[in-house]
């Protein structure tokens, strides 16, 4: 598993360490049922506290996308295909608000960014 950690980043780093492990969920990297480091060993690996590793668990646990074994560890949840696609989703809307914004914020209109989209759509 792979993470990395942005020290200057002004998002948390149980956020960041919960962000990555939760995309490496859903695009099939970390599988169903695998196993996760010890709370532990990520916070050795990364160099930051066990507590912030702990919350990170934690947050995923709370969305549903690991379980927590008491005395064997944290693993993969099974997620259902549905819970997938909703998150995906997600992504896609956030990255048209950040299209939108950008536009709005050049001074674009409503209808020039409904032809930005209708031109990037018909090239696809």
């Amino acid at each position: 598993m792979k993470i990395i950690i942005n020290h200057s980043s002004m998002q948390p780093i149980y956020e960041q360490i919960a962000g990555q492990m939760k995309a490496q969920i859903l695009k099939g990297e970390l599988l169903e049922d695998t196993a996760l480091p010890s709370v532990r060993m990520l916070a050795k690996e990364q160099r930051v506290s066990a507590l912030t590793v702990k919350k990170a668990y934690d947050t995923l646990e709370a969305e549903g996308f690991i379980t927590t074994v008491h005395g064997k560890g944290s693993f993969v949840a099974r997620t259902n295909q549905q819970m997938r696609l909703e998150e995906r989703r997600k992504e896609v809307e956030n990255a048209f608000e950040l299209a939108i914004q950008k536009g709005k914020s050049c001074g674009m209109s409503r209808e020039e960014l409904l032809d930005v989209f209708q031109m990037i759509l018909e090239e696809m």
